[in-house]
């Protein structure tokens, strides 16, 4: 079944930053708890779930959408932390 060519450039670019990040953190260029990571996590998992939410795949727009809110509650705790301690994040 064809769902055409938006859902899926979504869903490979989603994809495609989830990889990055995880790639980048496994060799040890990104922290997990940095903001370049969340961010990516964050758009990364949004695109994912916007793609699953158009081809009408609930169990990854579920998956892809809690991915993507835990990795913006990590955005922000990291960011919030950063302001306070009047520091840069090192990613």
């Amino acid at each position: 079944m064809a769902h055409g060519a938006l859902p899926t450039l979504f869903g490979f670019t989603g994809v495609a930053l989830l990889l990055a990040a995880f790639i980048l953190n496994l060799r040890r260029v990104l922290p997990a708890d940095g903001v370049t990571y969340l961010v990516l996590n964050a758009v990364g998992a949004g695109l994912a779930a916007w793609s699953s939410w158009l081809i009408d795949f609930v169990p990854f727009v579920i998956l892809e959408g809690t991915w993507a809110a835990a990795a913006v509650v990590g955005l922000v705790r990291a960011l919030n932390r950063t302001r306070r301690f009047g520091g840069t994040d090192h990613s």
